[in-house]
């Protein structure tokens, strides 16, 4: 699944996880006013084998499968 990853303008730290093409605009009004504004961080090709810094890929896709996103 190609997704795009945000850094969180209002907290160190934080990322989110979206579907490429997705629409920060159409999330939860809480999870956009927590993050405040969405900068770009990367994009890349999630696969269930593909190792991230916090967790692997297998977990990050069922969150964006069950959630429409992930937040870390």
């Amino acid at each position: 699944m190609l997704v795009d990853v945000y850094r969180s303008s209002r907290k160190a730290l934080m990322y989110l996880y979206l579907p490429k093409g997705s629409v920060f605009g159409e999330l939860p009004p809480e999870l956009r006013q927590g993050f405040g504004h969405p900068e770009l961080a990367l994009s890349l090709n999630l696969t269930a084998d593909r190792k991230l810094a916090r967790y692997d890929g297998k977990y990050v896709l069922q969150e964006i499968a069950d959630r429409g996103f992930f937040l870390q």
